[in-house]
């Protein structure tokens, strides 16, 4: 027994060491213009997201519309991978999952790794990018693409959205801007949640009136009933659950519940 909690402990030691060399190997390529590719896939984000929607789904057609957007070199983003040198507190909320992500993050950090969790989701992982496009034409492309999105994903009867920044209003300006491609607008959603359960990430911002004000903002602007469930570790997200059907309600509740050690929480509506 005491030579199988060494072992252990070795191993632990060996990941820990492996995942410091691999964020800073990361960062340098990022901050070299090497390039990554998905390079969020396995973060303390993926954690999060693909447990509740591992939590949520089983009995439905999942559908995932994953937002790709080329990967930036300015900012840090997707470095937060250390939950995982932390397995006494984290693993046992999905134990295979924080397996799988343990691998992911130390081979080649890619979307498509992120898939086998998910057994028998369609994935539509096509890209935003956009720099290519006319600033004029970017509208109709931006159309066309999520034309693609509602036919591939048309079976679903539980999708989930993953774009980098989250929701923002139609307002026409934002629409021909490159970087329209790191957020869902308000459309965009309702059309997505039409006749099912759609569940949208969303990054909270610096609004004004602060997070809970942000996410009641939302939640009434959705025209269709709608739970949200807050995550704060390391960053504040939102994951809106739009028209959720009981059962779905009741396993995202459960899964708020389990999940607290993560700060994972099912938010208050307030008028």
């Amino acid at each position: 027994m005491q030579k199988d909690s060494n072992a252990s402990f070795a191993d632990h030691n060996l990941l820990a060491s492996i995942l410091q060399r691999k964020a800073s190997v990361d960062w340098w390529g990022i901050q070299n213009g090497v390039k990554m590719q998905d390079r969020y896939a396995g973060d303390v984000g993926d954690f999060v997201k693909l447990g509740l929607l591992r939590a949520i789904a089983p009995g439905h057609q999942l559908g995932l519309a994953w937002y790709r957007f080329p990967d930036e070199a300015h900012n840090k983003d997707g470095r937060h991978i250390d939950y995982l040198q932390k397995p006494d507190t984290y693993k046992a909320l999905d134990p295979e999952l924080f397996d799988h992500l343990g691998k992911v993050v130390l081979s080649a950090r890619k979307l498509a790794t992120l898939l086998p969790v998910l057994p028998g989701a369609i994935s539509f992982e096509e890209s935003l990018e956009v720099t290519g496009v006319p600033a004029r034409k970017r509208r109709d492309w931006r159309q066309s693409w999520f034309s693609r999105v509602i036919q591939k994903l048309k079976g679903c009867d539980l999708v989930f959205a993953d774009p980098d920044n989250g929701i923002v209003d139609d307002k026409d300006t934002r629409k021909g801007r490159a970087t329209f491609g790191k957020q869902i607008p308000l459309s965009e959603v309702r059309d997505l949640a039409r006749g099912r359960c759609a569940v949208i990430y969303h990054h909270n911002t610096r609004r004004p009136g602060g997070h809970d004000e942000e996410v009641n903002h939302w939640i009434n602007q959705f025209g269709m009933p709608a739970i949200a469930i807050r995550a704060t570790a390391y960053s504040p997200r939102t994951f809106f659950v739009i028209n959720p059907s009981p059962e779905i309600e009741h396993r995202a509740e459960a899964f708020c519940a389990s999940w607290r050690t993560m700060k994972v929480r099912l938010h208050v509506t307030t008028s």
